[in-house]
C-alpha cells in the first residue's frame, strides 16, 4: 500500500522490482495522492503484467491513529491469490542475493501447516546509505511472509500481522481475540530506507505521518517551533555499512546530495531514541553478551524452529 511515494522520496519502484522476479503477482493498493505526486507513473514504468493496481481513497477519520495503513494493507491482501503472501512496504527493498533463499524457504515450508508466517532480519539505514542502526529501540526482525488465510490481518499501523477471528474490519488496534502468528525464520534481510531522505523531505514525511496518526491540528502544533529540516543527529555513533546495496537502489544512491547537511554542527544537537543512554546501554549488553537477543523486547510473533 502506498500514497504520495514519489513526493515523499519512497523508493517504490525499486521496492516492487526487488521482489517481482519470484512472485506470481504483485498487488498494490494505491491511495489517491496529491496533484504533484507521480507514484502511478513510477509504477507503470516497471511495465510488468504481474502488477495489479487497486485505486483507493484514504479515510483517516474512519481509520485514525495509523489504522488506515493497516486497512490499506488488508485491501491489497484480500486481492491476493497465492499460497504465500510477501508483504513489502514502499521504503523496503530486498537484495537480489536473497531471492533464491526466500523462494527455497517458501517451498520448504509450504506443507508445514503450523507455520503461519516468516520473519526477516532488518537493516535500518539512517541519514545516508553508509550508516545503519542496531539498537534496542528498533525492531531487529519482522513478519514479511504470511499464509493467505482470511483471518490473518494487518495489525495496528501495518508494521506486522495477527490472526483475528471474526475481525470487524475496523478495529486494527484491538488486542483481545488476536493471536500472534507462529513464524519460522528466513535467513535474509530487509533493507529499510525509511530514514534516508533529504532532510527537508524527511521532515515533510514526518509531518505526514504525525498528521495521519494524530490529526492535522496536532501535527501543526507539534511542528510549529521546529525547523524545516529533519535533524538526523550524530551519525558517528551508528554502524558503518560496508556491504553492497541492492542493485535496484543505484538510481536512488546516485541522487544522494545532502552529505553537507549531515555534517553540519546543528545535527549533533538532536538526540533520537536510539541515542539515549538507556537504549545505548541495553544495546551494548544485547550485542556483546546476549548474541543480539533483546532484553524484554516486544516481538509480534511466536518463533518456531523449522
Amino acid at each position: 500500500m502506498v500514497r504520495n511515494a514519489t513526493k515523499l522520496y519512497y523508493p517504490v519502484k525499486a521496492s516492487i522490482q526487488s521482489i517481482l522476479p519470484i512472485v506470481d503477482e504483485f498487488v498494490i493498493a494505491l491511495g489517491k495522492g496529491d496533484a504533484d505526486d507521480h507514484t502511478l507513473e513510477e509504477i507503470l514504468q516497471i511495465g510488468s503484467d504481474k502488477i495489479k493496481i487497486i485505486h483507493t481513497t484514504w479515510d483517516l477519520e474512519k481509520y485514525p491513529d495509523g489504522a488506515e495503513y493497516a486497512h490499506q494493507t488488508d485491501i491489497a491482501k484480500n486481492e491476493c491469490r497465492g499460497d504465500w503472501l510477501f508483504y513489502i512496504q514502499s521504503d523496503e527493498v530486498v537484495h537480489e542475493k536473497y531471492l533464491p533463499v526466500i523462494k527455497k524457504r517458501c517451498t520448504e515450508l509450504l506443507l508445514e501447516d503450523d507455520v503461519e508466517g516468516m520473519v526477516f532480519n532488518y537493516k535500518h539505514f539512517w541519514g545516508d546509505y553508509s550508516h545503519y542502526i542496531v539498537s534496542h529501540a528498533w525492531y531487529p526482525r519482522e513478519i514479511r511472509i504470511i499464509r493467505n488465510k482470511p483471518d490473518i490481518h494487518s495489525w495496528r499501523d501495518a508494521q506486522s500481522f495477527r490472526r483475528i477471528p471474526g475481525f470487524d474490519g475496523k478495529s486494527y488496534f484491538q488486542k483481545e481475540n488476536t493471536f500472534k502468528l507462529k513464524c519460522a525464520k528466513v535467513d535474509a534481510w530487509i533493507y529499510h530506507y525509511g530514514y534516508v531522505r533529504p532532510p527537508e523531505i524527511m521532515q515533510n514525511k514526518t509531518k505526514s505521518m504525525v498528521s495521519h496518526t494524530h490529526g492535522q491540528e496536532a501535527s501543526a502544533e507539534y511542528f510549529k517551533d521546529k525547523e524545516d529540516q529533519f535533524d538526523y543527529g550524530d551519525l558517528s555513533k551508528l554502524h558503518v555499512f560496508t556491504d553492497t546495496h541492492p542493485e535496484l537502489m543505484k538510481e536512488f544512491i546516485t541522487r544522494f546530495n545532502w552529505q553537507d547537511q549531515l555534517l553540519s554542527d546543528r545535527n549533533i544537537k538532536q538526540e533520537h531514541q536510539h541515542d539515549r543512554l538507556k537504549y545505548r546501554l541495553l544495546t551494548f549488553i544485547e550485542q556483546h553478551f546476549l548474541g543480539g537477543k533483546q532484553i524484554g523486547g516486544f516481538k509480534n510473533y511466536q518463533l518456531i524452529k523449522k
